[in-house]
């Protein structure tokens, strides 16, 4: 197994923040972003332009962003959406 650049636990209660903290922090990946969706039910629209915005920079610092944990709600909402694409899952 790959060794983890960085690990972020997402706070359900404020998503959105949690993702522009992340991003952020990409500097800092070492190359890989995991994200622990766990606690995650579901998101909303800022959320998802969150997500976009953090994909994008990733893409710039060429970082890999796992996200882990994702339940099938959210799963579906990103595929909806266009955005699972953008990211690997992981359990």
């Amino acid at each position: 197994m790959e060794v983890m650049g960085m690990l972020i636990s997402v706070d359900e209660t404020c998503v959105d923040a949690s993702l522009r903290a992340a991003a952020a922090k990409l500097d800092g990946a070492d190359g890989e972003a995991v994200l622990d969706f766990s606690c995650v039910r579901r998101v909303d629209a800022s959320a998802l332009r969150a997500l976009e915005e953090l994909a994008g920079i990733a893409d710039e610092k060429a970082v890999k962003v796992v996200l882990r944990g994702v339940n099938v709600d959210v799963y579906k909402v990103l595929k909806l959406m266009r955005l699972a694409k953008r990211f690997l899952f992981a359990n």
